[in-house]
């Protein structure tokens, strides 16, 4: 009895029930467009701001499910540098972010060209470009040579999840999943970013970095679904959210036969929360854009300009003048100034909190 889905003989030839995902396969194919329809009806700098957003997130969080924390900010300037985005602020950011940024774009970007072999070799060098994961030294941009086991736990008691593909069959399966992925016009693209995302997962044809890669792919894909690399969702950010689900469901899936419903089926609901995900940014991002209509011939100093862009996006507690003189590198004194000018033009005030220091908000406009 074969113990894993690449054990049986045409195990690729996938099958599903349409019966069980069409209704969700339609709500979501609704939503992709409803989203691009309010996208394209904000202005040019409030779109590219929702792309920064979108991209930047998707980076940072399909780190953060293999573990990697990455500097929000050196991501997001990584990012607006290469899309030419006007951003406030450039920070520098690390060989490491640059390399992830990279694959990230080129997959979205260049959602129209043919996914080779060598540009996923591309995409892994990027990944790794001290060929070290950590502290181990991988086999960088090029198939792995050895076997690949998905295990957690501590040392002497790990548990083994998952045995991928035997390296000696690796680029055959690969050359495969090239083939169909180059090739297959059949398909709806979501349902084929899905399937996408499982079969490459499935092979784990690299030493490390087959989540990152998988999760690019998938995008890849959802862009060529709407036919632009702008991104106003993050996939990643939502199978994050929903990671122990994600595990659960692909190592089910994985130890079953060709029938792929139930792993379709929680991709689907998963994409439509990351859209639903969204809204609440769209909505935030409308605001800020509604704000520097606004005030477009208010005299606003960049210390200024900075933080109010801070207290759009997600500003984390409450805004007091010590906070401000630290994100500026400022005088308290200076940071007051800033304030009190902010308060006469109507645009801050003071919170009726009580207590010993002194807190300001937005005033609703």
């Amino acid at each position: 009895m074969a113990k894993y889905i690449y054990e049986y003989k045409d195990w690729t030839d996938f099958t599903w029930q349409d019966s069980v995902i069409n209704s969700i396969f339609g709500e979501v194919r609704l939503m992709q467009g409803k989203i691009i329809g309010q996208m394209n009806a904000l202005g040019f700098s409030a779109k590219e701001e929702a792309t920064l957003t979108a991209l930047t997130l998707d980076v940072v969080k399909s780190s953060e499910i293999e573990g990697e924390l990455l500097n929000y900010e050196q991501v997001r300037s990584s990012i607006a540098r290469r899309l030419g985005i006007n951003s406030a602020g450039i920070v520098k950011s690390s060989r490491h972010i640059e390399g992830i940024v990279e694959m990230m774009l080129d997959a979205t970007q260049r959602y129209d060209l043919p996914l080779t072999e060598e540009r996923l070799f591309g995409w892994h060098a990027a990944l790794f470009p001290t060929g070290f994961s950590g502290p181990y030294k991988i086999e960088v941009g090029c198939y792995r040579t050895g076997e690949m086991q998905v295990v957690s736990g501590a040392m002497g008691k790990e548990k083994i999840h998952y045995e991928a593909v035997n390296h000696e069959f690796v680029k055959a399966e690969m050359k495969t999943f090239l083939t169909w992925f180059n090739n297959d016009n059949t398909l709806d693209l979501v349902l084929k970013a899905a399937i996408a995302h499982f079969w490459f997962i499935t092979i784990h044809p690299f030493d490390d970095g087959n989540g990152r890669i998988g999760r690019a792919i998938t995008d890849m894909l959802l862009a060529c679904a709407e036919g632009s690399g702008e991104r106003f969702y993050s996939m990643s950010s939502q199978i994050l959210e929903e990671r122990k689900l994600y595990y659960a469901v692909l190592q089910k899936v994985q130890h079953s036969t060709n029938d792929i419903t139930e792993w379709l089926n929680w991709f689907l609901h998963c994409l439509k929360n990351a859209m639903l995900a969204t809204e609440n940014t769209t909505q935030q991002i409308l605001r800020k854009a509604e704000f520097w209509k606004l005030h477009e011939k208010t005299l606003i100093n960049e210390r200024q300009r900075k933080v109010l862009n801070m207290l759009f996006d997600n500003f984390e507690g409450k805004l007091q003048s010590s906070k401000w003189a630290k994100i500026n590198k400022i005088s308290s004194d200076t940071a007051l100034r800033d304030i009190k000018d902010l308060i006469e033009k109507g645009i801050l005030r003071q919170t009726n909190e009580g207590g010993r220091s002194v807190n300001y908000e937005l005033v609703d406009f």
